[in-house]
């Protein structure tokens, strides 16, 4: 699957955040009120008790406790004597994702109505509403904002480029704060330091309207459903080998299986959860997992930001794995070593085992030199993506390693934006004829480029990253042979697939 809209809404169970949608397309301010009532804003005390008594966590991925985030930013504001900002963070960077944007679309005001509980009871300065430069949800989010003419806080709508790392909340409140979409180098919390140096709220979109739900329902009616310890219903996005992608609503406690069946999804030879920080899953495990932070996490799996996605016997899993490893190298903000290194590493070591010439081991080498020393989680999520998948994956990796591959094609069914076939991206290529393996862009270039035995070049066909590029061109500036070039689009894959296995061409 690309990374096309998931436009298919389905629900398990009764309908929470997806209430109306039988009825509606699209809930207007009217049809809200319909569904939902008149909402009525609450005090902070009983805010806080609403967030404890269901059990709340963010929904992006992280799961922290909303009541204890609400205390944090109150307690920064009255250390401090000074207003907060209320963030709502729907910008969805990962290209698997689609639940956030599908409530914007169809149930935007679920969403305003978390936000503006949030701001009233922190007597915020301003709601800010983050989105991606995509043109999927921003229309609707303020075609509502202009229905709304009472909101306890103004608001405003950024939007930042729609990329992986976009979303992660630090480099979201430096994107509205005006400074570069990625995350900051040094960790700082937002409830001291966020918005205009403002304590600040930041939550993910499904979070705010999940709150909005239980302030409309009741703490009681809320935990009617799902498992004690995760009361509620989850936002899924169900895509990959699904015949039918899908965003779902689901009491936590379902069955995996069951999502999947709703989806025309098995398991097949493996299931993503949590998305490309999350953790792959063997079928015998998802046959006996269950939807919760907690049920997932038993079978060594993670809810994290509500992705599943199966992948069929048709493709190779491998493949499909280095695909979205080049990827989320050339996404790193590339400011610390385990980025700038230790990610298109990673990269490169996975498709050296997919072309037989690598080894396991070594990946496990430079995942645990990278762990918990990057400037953000990307270094550590994308650690657990590939550590998982050879795990999950083993038969494959051996056939790669010992069988001259595994016999599949690799489909694209893990969907990444701009992949290869669509062009548009720079690439390093070599001309064979040229190259005397003098080196010098290995030493140029480290974070792509390798010796070999031989002592010639060797580098992965993906995309050179927009932070390396200028490191690129002097590598191919400096080239004493000019044998390194590069180029753009389908004329790179084409130069790769005639480029010979281990080394120069003779």
């Amino acid at each position: 699957m690309s990374s096309a809209a998931v436009t298919s809404v389905g629900c398990i169970g009764p309908a929470r955040l997806t209430a109306g949608f039988d009825t509606y397309k699209r809930l207007d301010l009217w049809a809200q009120s319909e569904v939902y009532g008149d909402l009525n804003l609450l005090s902070y005390g009983e805010l806080v008790e609403l967030a404890d008594q269901i059990r709340l966590r963010g929904r992006g991925g992280a799961g922290f406790p909303f009541a204890r985030k609400l205390n944090a930013v109150a307690e920064s504001a009255r250390r401090r004597a000074e207003p907060t900002v209320v963030v709502v963070n729907a910008t969805e960077g990962e290209p698997a994702a689609w639940k956030d944007k599908m409530l914007l679309n169809r149930a935007p005001h679920l969403v305003i109505d978390g936000a503006a509980l949030a701001a009233s009871a922190l007597r915020a300065r301003e709601i800010v509403f983050g989105v991606a430069d995509d043109g999927v949800a921003g229309d609707s989010l303020l075609d509502a904002l202009r229905e709304r003419r009472h909101l306890p806080a103004p608001p405003r709508v950024v939007t930042v480029p729609h990329r992986f790392l976009s979303g992660e909340g630090g480099a979201l409140v430096r994107g509205i704060n005006g400074e570069a979409h990625i995350p900051p180098g040094t960790k700082v919390r937002a409830s001291d330091f966020g918005v205009d140096g403002l304590p600040t709220l930041v939550s993910n979109a499904e979070t705010y309207a999940q709150l909005a739900v239980a302030a409309s329902i009741g703490a009681d009616e809320y935990t009617s459903i799902g498992i004690p310890e995760e009361p509620g219903t989850v936002l899924l996005t169900i895509t990959g080998s699904a015949r039918q992608p899908s965003v779902i609503e689901t009491p936590t406690g379902v069955p995996l299986k069951e999502v999947l069946r709703l989806c025309g999804a098995t398991p097949g030879q493996g299931v993503l959860t949590g998305g490309y920080h999350g953790q792959w899953i063997t079928p015998e495990a998802a046959g006996q997992a269950e939807i919760s932070r907690r049920g997932l996490a038993e079978v060594g799996g993670s809810l994290g930001a509500g992705i599943i996605i199966p992948l069929a016997e048709d493709t190779c899993p491998l493949g499909e794995v280095s695909r979205v490893m080049h990827y989320l190298a050339a996404e790193s903000a590339g400011q610390c070593g385990p980025c700038r290194l230790g990610m298109p590493e990673m990269a490169r070591l996975v498709n050296a085992i997919l072309d037989g010439t690598g080894s396991p081991d070594a990946v496990h080498a430079v995942a645990g030199a990278t762990r918990g020393r990057g400037a953000c989680s990307h270094p550590d999520g994308s650690s657990r993506f590939v550590l998982s998948a050879l795990e999950t994956f083993a038969e494959d990796v051996s056939a790669h390693l010992y069988h001259n591959g595994c016999g599949r094609p690799v489909k694209g069914v893990l969907p990444i934006p701009d992949s290869p076939e669509e062009g548009g991206t720079w690439r390093l290529e070599v001309d064979w004829s040229r190259c005397d393996g003098h080196g010098l862009c290995a030493h140029i270039l480290p974070e792509m480029v390798r010796l070999d035995s031989n002592g010639f070049p060797a580098f992965p066909g993906a995309p050179v990253p927009s932070w390396l590029e200028p490191q690129a061109r002097r590598a191919v500036d400096m080239c004493p042979a000019l044998a390194l070039r590069l180029v753009g689009g389908a004329a790179g894959a084409a130069n790769r697939r005639s480029r010979p296995r281990g080394g120069r061409a003779r």
